[in-house]
């Protein structure tokens, strides 16, 4: 909404990002991520219990999938779709890695066998990429039957994530583009 008006802003067709937007999409990226990293590095993760973990893990999943559906109507609305969808990503992938990476710090601290070694937050990280990323190096594995569901559910999760919820934003993006190509008055009729 335009604030001065309260109508809807107009689509410029052909409209470019300024650098000064280009600047202030990158500052609320870093801002958002730094959130997301100072949190996770911040939380005393390995003094909780099991269930807190499980069920934190799901409720994450069920705002992870919030934060998505909002970033599909903020890309539907928006004069630069492709810019927004590039935000959007930018923004959901590292809470996902994150939501992942803080219930293995969990796992390890509840039970030392869960893993195999002590995972602290950054060995957490690294090891939720590497789930993602389907790259396995094999220096951490899930060694207890629950930290192997956890790890399968992130894989289930991530080929959801890399196979729905990507297309899902690119999708937006192009719907918004092509949004933002049509007159103001709506769409062309037919045979025109």
């Amino acid at each position: 909404m335009d604030d001065s008006t309260g109508a809807a802003p107009q689509r410029r067709v052909g409209a470019r990002l300024s650098p000064r937007q280009i600047v202030w999409i990158g500052l609320r990226v870093a801002g958002s991520i730094t959130v997301l990293m100072t949190a996770y590095y911040l939380l005393p993760l390995d003094r909780t219990s099991e269930a807190l973990a499980v069920t934190t893990l799901v409720l994450g999943l069920v705002a992870f999938t919030a934060l998505v559906t909002f970033q599909v109507f903020q890309i539907l609305k928006s004069p630069f779709p492709g810019a927004t969808a590039a935000e959007a990503l930018a923004i959901s992938v590292p809470f996902f890695l994150l939501l992942f990476a803080a219930t293995y710090v969990v796992l390890a601290a509840i039970s030392p066998i869960s893993f195999g070694v002590h995972l602290s937050h950054t060995d957490a990280l690294y090891f939720s990429v590497t789930v993602l990323s389907t790259v396995g190096f094999g220096d951490i594995t899930a060694k207890s039957e629950t930290a192997r569901l956890v790890v399968t559910g992130q894989m289930i999760t991530d080929l959801v994530v890399l196979g729905v919820a990507i297309k899902v934003i690119v999708g937006a993006a192009r719907r918004g583009g092509r949004l933002q190509a049509q007159p103001a008055d709506g769409p062309p009729e037919p045979g025109r």
